[in-house]
């Protein structure tokens, strides 16, 4: 068995890593990663992901994956991309970050409120060349907030080909279709080779 480590402190981002995993790589353990948070001053999603992956390697000696996402709009040129998680001003306030999104969104007609999810991976194995893929979910940013299921900008996310927000369609859809389940999808090969 091969140990992966999960270098993320977020428990919703962790337990969804583990549900899109789930068997599709025989031979891998995904471990928690419970190092220093390194400084995330990249400038773009891979830059961070590479970022994470490298200190948790380095402090584990283990191969080491790592995510940077984030919500990106249309017409605000991509913003607020790598800023999704503290668009308000504080790393982690969702509630705070949506509501911001929605309030700078609320005149824009419904042709001008097209978004889509990023999420880019890095693997890190000691020793060898770092593996880097995206997974991108577009969509649109919906009116108001609906829908229990899911974090962040779930409730104003409308996937393309759906009704309803991220939030409404449920962990089965969205870990089949979502940002992540694309940029998993991506790195599977890279994981099997790893775990053979």
């Amino acid at each position: 068995m091969v140990r992966v480590v999960l270098a993320t402190h977020n428990a919703h981002k962790a337990l969804e890593f583990q549900q899109i995993l789930g068997d599709a790589v025989p031979g891998l353990e995904i471990v928690r990663y419970d190092g220093p948070e390194p400084v995330e001053d990249g400038s773009t999603f891979a830059a961070n992901a590479l970022i994470k992956a490298r200190a948790a390697a380095e402090h584990t000696g283990l191969p080491a994956l790592a995510d940077d996402s984030g919500i990106c709009v249309d017409v605000m040129g991509g913003s607020p991309g790598i800023f999704s998680a503290r668009w308000a001003g504080h790393h982690g306030d969702a509630e705070a970050n949506l509501q911001l999104l929605l309030d700078q969104l609320s005149d824009m007609p419904e042709g001008s409120r097209t978004a889509h999810f990023t999420a880019t991976l890095a693997l890190v194995v000691p020793g060898e060349e770092p593996v880097i893929v995206e997974g991108v979910w577009p969509g649109s940013i919906a009116r108001h907030a609906r829908g229990g299921h899911g974090h962040g900008y779930d409730p104003i996310f409308v996937p393309e080909g759906h009704d309803g927000t991220a939030a409404e369609l449920g962990p089965d859809v969205k870990n089949r279709e979502s940002h992540r389940a694309r940029a998993f999808a991506a790195i599977v090969p890279a994981l099997r080779a790893l775990a053979s």
